[in-house]
């Protein structure tokens, strides 16, 4: 759990095009939810907040008007502003392993590797990595399993060679070790890293699992599946892409939206 003092240490970034408020927004809640700031206890003021953050009282106004809304504090009238008692789960819409993801629902979820190899790379891979044709990258897959039933397949690509070291030299040395791990390589690579990985990136499309993968999940081959493809950066370079392919088994998956007004 980090501290107050490296909670506030960390300078607010934004994307382009998002706007102060979402940014400071999103830094509070990850807070909210890492219990740098507790469930129930009292928020600091705006001003104090302000300072901390490096950003106007009216900045900070606005985000914690959006925080309000989207249930994750609540104002008392006359005493301040509190950490709500039971604030929403996270969902898709955080950068972060799917395994984290499934972890609120009722049972054990598990990561089983099951295939780790270099490959050359092909178009999915170059158009979403912004590699070259003759470029080679990382392929790991894994099946996750809710107490032992297979729900999900997660394919992972990284950049091999220079084309990954030359984007972080932590990531290139920590893979190999991390590829052993009984969890995904994005958890892995964050747990020896750190959070070294910017924004992503989710799209979400409904498919069919076919005869592979559905050998794989338990699945007939004209069974519907979601397909979740993620890509995340370094220092706005692609560095990670991630294909989920998700069985009904999963039951619902939460998106928490933030209002941008």
């Amino acid at each position: 759990m980090p501290s107050a003092d490296d909670f506030f240490a960390r300078p607010i970034t934004t994307s382009v095009g998002q706007p102060l408020r979402v940014a400071v927004y999103s830094r509070i809640a990850e807070g909210i939810r890492d219990e740098v700031f507790p469930l129930g206890s009292a928020l600091p003021r705006e001003t104090e907040l302000g300072a901390a953050l490096g950003v106007s009282r009216t900045v900070v106004r606005e985000a914690l008007m959006l925080l309000e809304e989207d249930g994750l504090i609540v104002t008392r009238r006359g005493v301040g502003r509190f950490v709500a008692e039971d604030i929403p789960r996270v969902g898709l819409e955080e950068l972060r392993p799917f395994e984290q993801a499934l972890a609120g629902q009722d049972g054990v979820v598990t990561v089983r590797p099951i295939e780790f190899v270099m490959q050359s790379s092909t178009d999915f891979t170059s158009a979403h990595l912004a590699l070259d044709a003759e470029a080679n990258t990382w392929f790991r897959e894994s099946i996750l399993e809710r107490d032992g039933e297979p729900v999900a397949i997660v394919q992972e690509h990284l950049p091999a060679g220079r084309y990954l070291s030359d984007i972080s030299p932590a990531l290139s040395a920590s893979l190999q070790d991390a590829a052993t791990d009984q969890a995904t390589l994005l958890a892995a690579l964050t747990q020896r890293c750190g959070p070294v990985f910017g924004g992503g990136v989710c799209q979400i499309t409904a498919g069919v699992v076919g005869a592979t993968r559905g050998k794989l999940l338990d699945l007939d081959p004209g069974d519907p599946v979601l397909i979740l493809t993620q890509v995340a950066a370094v220092d706005g370079t692609p560095a990670y892409l991630a294909k989920c392919i998700v069985s009904a088994r999963v039951g619902q998956l939460s998106i928490v939206q933030a209002s941008s007004l």
